[in-house]
């Protein structure tokens, strides 16, 4: 196990009534607020109006900053920092799940700054300071409630960016189960996906042989992921589904799972950024096809890693380890065509022809997240294993 620092200063409240703790929680930051939301659910479920009176009853002043898209946007986010520096807020509060999230760290980040956000993204720039961010989780999947890290997407240069740094842990996070109880099915067995892709990334790409504590975290939590899945597709009300797949998709990429694992990358979300920002893809839509494409791609080297999953998993008995990697990719692919996810670029409508413009808008990603060894050939070669 290799040296390490865990810190998350993220208070989270957890379970059935919590979502009124806002504005309390809030008001502990400041007295203006901003407050970051997507389109219409928030709205259709009554939480926005639950969160607003939370918030106003705790003396907040609030002004709004909805339609942040699936897959969010940097002119939306700058917009957002306009109207947060003119109404001079004080805190961001972010309603909704991981996209919401992401535009209201960037906003956080934008706001004190005396450059543009972008740059933080692409490395020229390192943040010195934020505002407070709290948020309402409504979709489980990112683990940006718990964690220092954002996504953008730049529509004008196509590039899709993911940039963290320790001020933009939320303050509070406030994941009440039954908020996410009316994310339709592909949504949830998205956000599923997502938290498992963030754990298969750690578990594959660590270069530590003994690591066994974090080795059970994870296949616990990769099991979990598909469990509780399972759970909410069969019954969207579950309310212990809901809480398992909510919490597991915390945990997975709170900072305690990558603990000890030394350097670890995101090959997965590096193809699969692409794919959202050309192609504006559903993100966990993308990780499920690139999950099978980059298991493939690691099945002759990581041979041992992959079959031991699939033994804990699973339960294989197969001892050769090339062939219980490909029973264990087998259930994986097996699991995905379950909960109806799509399993090729084929499935995304992406066509074969396109494959090296995905692998060249790869390129700067790579160069930022220092993942020299994802050259856009080795990416190409990953995504025509994506095909079928």
């Amino acid at each position: 196990m290799h040296n390490f620092v865990f810190h998350n200063p993220t208070k989270i409240l957890f379970g059935q009534g919590t979502i009124e703790a806002i504005g309390p929680e809030t008001r502990a930051w400041g007295k203006r607020a901003l407050l970051v939301y997507g389109r219409a659910s928030l709205k259709q479920s009554g939480l926005h109006q639950r969160i607003l009176t939370s918030l106003r009853t705790a003396g907040l002043e609030v002004v709004e900053h909805g339609e942040v898209r699936a897959n969010p946007l940097l002119t939306h986010a700058r917009q957002g920092i306009d109207l947060a520096r003119a109404r001079q807020a004080e805190v961001i509060v972010a309603a909704g799940g991981g996209s919401v999230i992401d535009t209201a760290k960037a906003i956080a980040a934008g706001v004190p700054a005396a450059h543009d956000v972008w740059k933080f993204f692409t490395g020229k720039k390192s943040l010195k300071s934020a505002l407070p961010v709290t948020t309402v989780l409504t979709l489980a999947g990112s683990g940006s409630e718990m964690n220092s890290g954002m996504v953008l997407t730049n529509g004008a240069t196509g590039e899709k960016f993911g940039f963290g740094h320790r001020l933009l842990h939320p303050k509070t996070s406030i994941l009440d189960p039954l908020a996410t109880c009316t994310v339709p099915p592909n949504h949830t067995a998205f956000g599923a996906i997502d938290a498992i892709s963030h754990l298969l990334e750690f578990y594959l790409t660590t270069a530590d042989p003994d690591t066994p504590i974090q080795d059970r975290l994870m296949e616990g939590l990769i099991e979990n992921s598909m469990t509780a899945c399972d759970r909410c597709l069969r019954d969207p009300l579950d309310y212990h589904g809901r809480a398992n797949l909510m919490w597991t998709a915390c945990l997975a990429l709170n900072g305690l799972t990558a603990a000890g694992l030394g350097r670890v990358g995101f090959p997965m979300h590096l193809i699969e950024h692409s794919l959202s920002a050309l192609y504006d893809v559903p993100h966990g839509a993308g990780m499920a096809v690139i999950l099978l494409g980059w298991l493939k791609d690691q099945q002759q080297t990581l041979a041992e890693r992959i079959a031991g999953l699939g033994r804990r998993l699973f339960a294989l008995t197969e001892p050769d380890p090339q062939l219980a990697a490909e029973q264990t990719i087998a259930r994986f692919t097996d699991w995905l065509a379950r909960v109806n996810a799509p399993l090729s670029l084929n499935d995304l409508g992406i066509p074969a022809a396109d494959i090296p413009r995905i692998a060249d808008n790869t390129r700067g990603l790579a160069r930022v997240w220092r993942l020299a060894d994802f050259t856009p050939e080795r990416v190409a070669a990953i995504l025509r294993r994506c095909l079928a």
